[in-house]
C-alpha cells in the first residue's frame, strides 16, 4: 500500500465549501444556546432563508442535507434527552420549511413530516405537520401529491376528522395534472365523501371524472363506471 500523501488540491472544491459551512453554523448555533442544558435541549429557532442561502456557498443541497442531520440528532443523538415528540414543532415545521427552500427537489423533509413527525399521539402536532405538507404541496403538486396523500389518510384514521381528510384530498384532485400520478390518490375525495354520507356529492364528483376526458386508460374507466353504479344504488336504497 502506498505511503504517498495527496496535496490538499486533491480535496474537492464542494468539499471544502460544505465543510466550511456546517463549521460556520456550528459556530453560530453554540455562541447563541451555550447557555442551555444540553441533557434536554429543544429545537432553537429557524435562521433566516436568506442567511442559509449565504451559508450554503452555492451548495444549498448539500446544507439541506446537513440541515436534516441536524433536526434527525434531537431523536437519534444520544447527548439529548428530549424525544422528537416533546420538541417545539411551530420551530420544527419552520426548519423543515426553511430545508425545502434550499432544496425544493427533496423529497425527504415532507417524507419526515408525514412519516416520522406526524406519527405521534398528539393532535396538535400532527395538525401541524399536516399543515405544512398541504402548504407545500400547493407550491409542486405533480412532486408532492404523495405526502399529501398521506396526510389526507392521517387525517381521516388518525385525527378522525374527515372534513379536513376531505380538504386534502380535494386539492390532490383539483391540483394535480400528471396522468402518471395513480388514480386512487386522484379519487380519494370520493371515498372520503362516501365515509361522510355525501353519497350525491361523490357521484357528481365521479360523473364529473368520466365526462372531463382525462382519464383514458380502459380499467380506470371500468372502476370508475361501477364505482358510480354502486353509489347510485345506495343513494337509491337511501
Amino acid at each position: 500500500m502506498s505511503t504517498e500523501e495527496r496535496p490538499l488540491s486533491f480535496v474537492p472544491g464542494w468539499l471544502w465549501v460544505l465543510l466550511a459551512a456546517t463549521l460556520a453554523l456550528q459556530i453560530t448555533w453554540r455562541a447563541g444556546f451555550a447557555g442551555h442544558a444540553r441533557g434536554a435541549e429543544d429545537l432553537p429557532s429557524a435562521p433566516p432563508a436568506g442567511l442559509l442561502r449565504l451559508a450554503a456557498f452555492g451548495e444549498e443541497p448539500a446544507l439541506a442535507r446537513v440541515l436534516m442531520l441536524y433536526l434527525q440528532s434531537y431523536d437519534y443523538g444520544g447527548a439529548n434527552q428530549l424525544r422528537y415528540r416533546e420538541l417545539d414543532y411551530a420551530r420544527l415545521a419552520d426548519w423543515l420549511r426553511a430545508i425545502l427552500q434550499l432544496d425544493p427537489a427533496s423529497g425527504y423533509p415532507l417524507f419526515a413530516a408525514g412519516r416520522i413527525y406526524a406519527e405521534v399521539d398528539d393532535p396538535a402536532r400532527m395538525r401541524l405537520m399536516l399543515d405544512l405538507i398541504y402548504e407545500a404541496f400547493l407550491d409542486d403538486p405533480n412532486r408532492r401529491w404523495a405526502p399529501l396523500a398521506h396526510a389526507a389518510l392521517l387525517a381521516k384514521h388518525r385525527l378522525g376528522d374527515l372534513p379536513l381528510a376531505r380538504r386534502y384530498a380535494a386539492a390532490l384532485q383539483r391540483e394535480v395534472t400528471d396522468p402518471q400520478v395513480p388514480l386512487w390518490a386522484r379519487q380519494m375525495e370520493v371515498f372520503i365523501l362516501e365515509d361522510m354520507n355525501e353519497w350525491e356529492a361523490a357521484k357528481i364528483m365521479l360523473g364529473g371524472m368520466l365526462e372531463s376526458g382525462t382519464i383514458t386508460d380502459p380499467g380506470e374507466l371500468q372502476f370508475l363506471k361501477e364505482r358510480l353504479d354502486a353509489l347510485e344504488a345506495r343513494a337509491g336504497r337511501k
